[in-house]
C-alpha cells in the first residue's frame, strides 16, 4: 500500500503568525495531531504538533554546569536550552514549530512509512511531490486505519 493510497489530501495548514491558542482550536476542531507551517509561496517552512503546544506548560530543564576554577563548564549543549527558551515563550505558530520538517513521498509504502514514524517519532507527516509541494499529510490515525483493515480475518 502506497502513502498517496491513505493520506489526507486536503491538509490543514497554519500560516506562520498563527497564535497559539488559534493553533490549539484548529486542532481540536478539526481533530488533527499536528499541522504544516506554509509561507506565502505555499512552501513547508515547518511543522506545529499537539507535543508542541504542551510543552509550553512542561517543566523547565535548566541547563547544569560544572564550575571549574573560575569557569562554568556546560553538562548540555546550551542551544538545546535556548530551543526549549524559544518554544516554551513562542506565541505564534513561527516561535514553537519545529523547523527540521520529516517529509514522506506519496509513492513511499506503508512499511517505509512506518519505518520513518518509529525512527524519527514523527507526527503527523507532510507528504511531498518532486518538487517539495505538500500535497497531503499522513498520520498514525490513517496509519492504524490501514492496519486494522489488513488484520481482519477473512469472513468466509
Amino acid at each position: 500500500m502506497l502513502v498517496k493510497e491513505i493520506m489526507s489530501p486536503n491538509v490543514v495548514s497554519l500560516n506562520p503568525d498563527t497564535p497559539v491558542q488559534e493553533i490549539a482550536r484548529i486542532f481540536r476542531e478539526h481533530n488533527i495531531s499536528g499541522a504544516p507551517v506554509l509561507d506565502a509561496d505555499g512552501n513547508i517552512i515547518g511543522i506545529v504538533t499537539g507535543i508542541d503546544l504542551i510543552a509550553r506548560h512542561a517543566r523547565i530543564h535548566y541547563p547544569r554546569y560544572l564550575p571549574f576554577l573560575d569557569a562554568m563548564i556546560p553538562l548540555e549543549n546550551p542551544k538545546e536550552y535556548k530551543e526549549m527558551l524559544r518554544r516554551i515563550l513562542g506565541t505564534t505558530a513561527k516561535d514553537i514549530m519545529t523547523r527540521k520538517v520529516v517529509t514522506i513521498s506519496p509513492d513511499a509504502d506503508l512499511e517505509e512509512l512506518a519505518t520513518l514514524m518509529v525512527e524519527k517519532r514523527v507526527n503527523p507527516v507532510p507528504v511531498v511531490d518532486d518538487e517539495g509541494k505538500l500535497v497531503g499529510i499522513v498520520s498514525q490515525a490513517d496509519v492504524l486505519r490501514v492496519i486494522e483493515k489488513l488484520e481482519q480475518p477473512d469472513s468466509d
